[in-house]
């Protein structure tokens, strides 16, 4: 027998409509049901709030955002292993688990994936930015409640640059760079250093990320258009091991393989509109291996326990707090990306 309750959601509708709305939530009895604490305002809804739209993802109906977010249990399954009041990080992610490829354990490549606050489909999955939200067992990490919220509310993007870094092999020893360092870059220069990276160098071009990019380990980072750093790189067949184009801009994308030794590998985790002229010709006589990543399987646990052990400390990107009832402030604020790097609202 399903169950329900009020809930007061923020909801958008169109671009540059985004309201709190009472809204009644149902849940079924093999789902969980979680008090939302806080979450973190991701790129994707900063596009639904500007655009109405994220990517190939149109608003067509209204939809609750968020899909960054923590709270605390308060209702389980009968026989469920999560307890009334734990702490826990909700995974976003709720593939089929019956496909090829969720069955080969390539989970984030679903093709039915349901990923929470997305209109990929229709009707469209609503996030987490409410007060109360019901969601899988499954989609559950428990963390310690001497953990701070503000915290592991890092562990999505975290784990896309976990994810990233898995994607990249070993980076033990390796010279690394990063190119774009909004919070995905700065948490993959993270990533990366927590992984045993030798030197690892970013780029962008705002003064603000690249001091941020420094504070999340990178040894330098750089203007883009500095070209007597830039031209270095590409001396004796390039510099860097490993790069990670985390910009998703044309011109870095088509810089990489410049930048990265012959034999060595570029992961492209940023995306972008423009379609970059992009030097296929340096790709195949350096044989360097480009490969995709894509949100993240279970590096989200991962990226669960790291924050929890100190591991990574992503605090230097949070810019902002509000609460859910300046929730239209909040995505203003992350909009203005001279002004924050990552927003939370508190619930």
């Amino acid at each position: 027998m399903p169950k329900s309750r009020e809930i007061i959601a923020s909801v958008v509708s169109a671009a540059h409509d985004v309201r709190n709305e009472n809204r009644t939530l149902t849940w079924g009895e093999d789902q969980v049901l979680v008090r939302v604490e806080r979450g973190g305002i991701c790129g994707s809804d900063i596009h639904y709030f500007l655009h109405g739209r994220a990517g190939m993802s149109v608003l067509k109906q209204p939809m609750i955002i968020g899909h960054e977010f923590v709270g605390r249990v308060v209702e389980t399954p009968s026989g469920s292993q999560l307890k009334i009041g734990q702490r826990v990080a909700i995974n976003p992610s709720l593939p089929c688990n019956r496909c090829s490829r969720c069955l080969e354990g390539k989970q984030n490549l679903c093709g039915q994936m349901r990923f929470m606050g997305s209109a990929q489909f229709l009707p469209h999955v609503h996030g987490g930015f409410a007060d109360y939200v019901a969601v899988s067992e499954q989609q559950c990490v428990p963390y310690a409640d001497s953990s701070d919220a503000k915290v592991i509310a890092f562990a999505e993007p975290l784990a896309v640059a976990i994810h990233a870094v898995n994607r990249a092999g070993s980076l033990v020893g390796k010279k690394v760079l990063v190119t774009g360092s909004g919070p995905i870059g700065c948490l993959t220069i993270a990533a990366a250093l927590a992984s045993g990276a030798a030197e690892i160098v970013a780029t962008d071009m705002s003064e603000r990320c690249r001091l941020l990019a420094r504070e999340m380990g990178a040894a330098r980072a750089v203007d883009p258009g500095n070209s007597d750093m830039t031209d270095a790189w590409q001396e004796n067949g390039g510099y860097f091991d490993v790069c990670f184009e985390a910009s998703g801009a044309a011109a870095a994308i088509a810089s990489t393989p410049g930048f990265t030794r012959p034999g060595g590998r570029i992961v492209q985790l940023g995306m972008g509109a423009a379609i970059p002229a992009f030097p296929l010709g340096l790709l195949l006589v350096k044989e360097i291996t480009l490969v995709g990543s894509f949100r993240f399987i279970d590096e989200f646990a991962t990226a669960v326990r790291w924050l929890e052990s100190g591991r990574i400390n992503p605090l230097p990107l949070l810019s902002a707090e509000f609460p859910q009832s300046d929730v239209v402030k909040a995505l203003e604020t992350a909009c203005d990306k001279n002004l924050a790097a990552k927003v939370q609202v508190v619930f």
